[in-house]
């Protein structure tokens, strides 16, 4: 690790222009409806944080011109596509349920690496993309179920399932599968109330069987490295934490507001619980064994209604909008002429099927979904939320959601006795500042740069199958790092937060349910 030190007269960041005037998107034009941008890869070849002393000149640090030990990255035993697997160790047999593109990004780990993951099987009601699952896994006939009853009638047949259905599924679909013997790892959220995820708590219990949460971000390097600088005790004790999650306009518009997940009897779960209960569970990450006592939360869906529909819009934008050449959620621009967020608009997109883009107007024109106007549709989620929290040793924590913003980021500011640390997951950096009065200034500045891979949620999905292989073959490598257990407290922060935007009330936690916080 290489420390160099650099003035920074302003005691700002450098802002380098990188306006985009086809409008590009950060996300590759491959992403789902729970998916948040993937980032550009900016990785060193050792794939190792740099460590920058910045202090600024007015406030200079006399702090030695050398990377601290604390900042030092232990990548090396962190679990990644290079390790060595023993050779004789037979691949981790593996169901797909619910052949969408979260699971199915999650199951492409075995065809990087087949010595250590099979796919052997699949469950989907949808024919077509049962039978596209078996030719690119090369399952057969009898492999394929359309549903999970279909499955659990026949003997014990893989060693785990991926579970990527849809959010009001998660539970009813996994129970089976658990007392059947299949270990788990299930798509984010858990579920969509708090008593059902408690249900699947219990029962994972009761049958011994092991479930990992897709609480992918805990193993994304970024989050890693802040989590160890913390577990340092580089800043001291836990003050405050300050999250935030903007939600780009067209990842916005097309998954939260014409999409399924813009509606709660549609898609199950509400805006906070799809976008940030990763959030939620950094939080209560980050504070280890603290627990929170009390959440309370403000929010609602004051934009993407009809009350705020600009004159001459319309109700689809290429039939009967005035305006729609000059409005940024036009379906002809996000979807044909900048082809964003394929998986969601074209409903074979995922079967292989390519549309034209004539064919992809005439479907905007007429039934296809997303071509409604963004302020007359069915959604009926909040836009924006802020969650607060409180936590048994007096500490507190704020996460904020915005949805429409011009560019996607995740933003983290921690606060303790001893300094701050504040990082942005998509610049791949975090800072840490400490009070230091030697040389007549008053603080010291070390930027740690962390590369960002190119994989979704800055390099965490293929990390967290690659540990979950491990759980199940009951490596002691195995960070177990989402366990059930261990990601609970998040979704019931979660459910809090949404119950008191409704109500306007605080709400406490009981802990009375057996539940803990890992």
């Amino acid at each position: 690790m290489k420390a160099e030190n650099t003035s920074n007269v302003e005691n700002k960041p450098s802002i380098e222009n990188t306006s985009n005037v086809e409008y590009k998107s950060n996300v590759e034009n491959n992403v789902s409806a729970e998916n948040e941008s993937s980032v550009e890869n900016k990785a060193s070849a050792e794939n190792k944080p740099s460590v920058e002393n910045t202090s600024n000149v007015e406030y200079k640090s006399s702090v030695e011109n050398k990377a601290s030990a604390e900042y030092k990255s232990s990548a090396e035993n962190e679990p990644s596509a290079e390790n060595t697997w023993d050779a004789e160790t037979k691949p981790v047999e593996v169901i797909i349920v619910g052949a969408g593109s979260r699971s199915m990004n999650y199951a492409s780990y075995a065809l990087s690496h087949p010595d250590q993951m099979r796919v052997v099987g699949v469950v989907d009601p949808n024919a077509d993309r049962r039978a596209h699952t078996a030719e690119r896994y090369g399952l057969a006939a009898d492999m394929t179920f359309a549903s999970v009853e279909e499955l659990v009638a026949r003997p014990l047949l893989a060693d785990a399932v991926i579970n990527g259905t849809l959010d009001a599924q998660h539970v009813s679909t996994s129970l089976p599968l658990l007392r059947k013997g299949y270990d788990l790892l299930l798509e984010k959220p858990i579920g969509i109330a708090e008593d059902e995820v408690l249900e699947l708590y219990r029962t994972a219990q009761a049958y011994g069987r092991k479930v990992m949460v897709c609480h992918v971000l805990r193993y994304a390097p970024f989050y890693v490295e802040l989590k160890r600088a913390l577990e340092a005790g580089t800043i001291g004790d836990i003050l405050h934490i300050q999250t935030e999650e903007n939600v780009d306009y067209h990842h916005m518009a097309t998954a939260f507001v014409r999409g399924k997940f813009s509606n709660m009897e549609r898609g199950g779960s509400s805006f906070l619980m799809q976008k940030c209960c990763h959030d939620l569970d950094l939080i209560t990450w980050f504070q280890s064994k603290v627990r929170p006592v009390k959440v309370s939360s403000y929010g609602g869906r004051s934009y993407f209604r009809e009350s705020r529909a600009p004159q001459g819009s319309g109700t689809r934008c290429l039939t009967d909008c005035a305006i729609e050449e000059n409005c940024v959620y036009s379906a002809k621009k996000l979807y044909v002429d900048h082809p964003l967020w394929p998986v969601y608009v074209w409903p074979r997109y995922l079967d292989g099927v390519r549309l034209g883009d004539e064919e992809k107007l005439e479907s905007l024109r007429t039934d296809n979904p997303f071509g409604r106007c963004v302020w007359r549709c069915d959604n009926d989620i909040a836009d924006h939320q802020a969650v607060m929290m409180e936590f048994e040793n007096g500490s507190t924590a704020v996460h904020n959601l915005v949805g429409g913003a011009a560019k996607a980021c995740r933003t983290v500011h921690i606060t303790g006795s001893k300094g701050e640390i504040y990082g942005e997951l998509e610049e791949g950096f975090y800072v840490v500042r400490r009070p230091d009065l030697r040389e007549g200034g008053v603080y010291s500045e070390q930027r740690v740069d962390i590369p960002v891979s190119r994989d979704m949620h800055g390099g965490g999905d293929h990390r967290l199958v690659e540990d979950f292989v491990r759980v199940v073959r009951g490596d002691a490598s195995a960070r177990f790092s989402t366990s059930l257990e261990q990601s609970i407290v998040g979704h019931l922060v979660g459910f809090r937060a949404d119950a008191s935007m409704v109500s306007g009330q605080s709400l406490p936690f009981d802990w009375s349910d057996g539940v803990t916080q890992g």
